[in-house]
């Protein structure tokens, strides 16, 4: 079998987003999909959980990190599923317009 792609991992503190807003208030307002690199720094509008573990790694209302973007995008790369995002292959991600 073929070697698994390298995920890269977070340390638990880097995975602790700062929440810039309400969930409700950036889940139900006006929202954008961007690129992944212009969603770094910007506030999500949905939830991405990858898959596994299936733990949220942002949530309605979390500034976006490039920690926490790099680490979404080696799992996939790797075979991780993000069932819950608008675009589950994340070439875009839905943030606060």
């Amino acid at each position: 079998m073929p070697r698994a792609k390298p995920v890269g991992l977070l340390a638990p503190g880097e995975l602790e987003l700062e929440q810039a807003l309400l969930p409700r208030d950036a889940f139900f307002g006006a929202t954008e999909d961007v690129g992944p690199d212009r969603a770094v720094g910007r506030i999500a509008a949905e939830a991405i959980s990858p898959y596994p573990p299936g733990v949220p790694a942002v949530l309605p209302g979390e500034r976006i990190t490039r920690d926490v973007l790099d680490y979404l995008l080696s799992g996939l790369a790797a075979g991780m599923f993000v069932p819950d995002a608008a675009d589950p292959r994340l070439r875009t991600v839905r943030v606060v317009a």
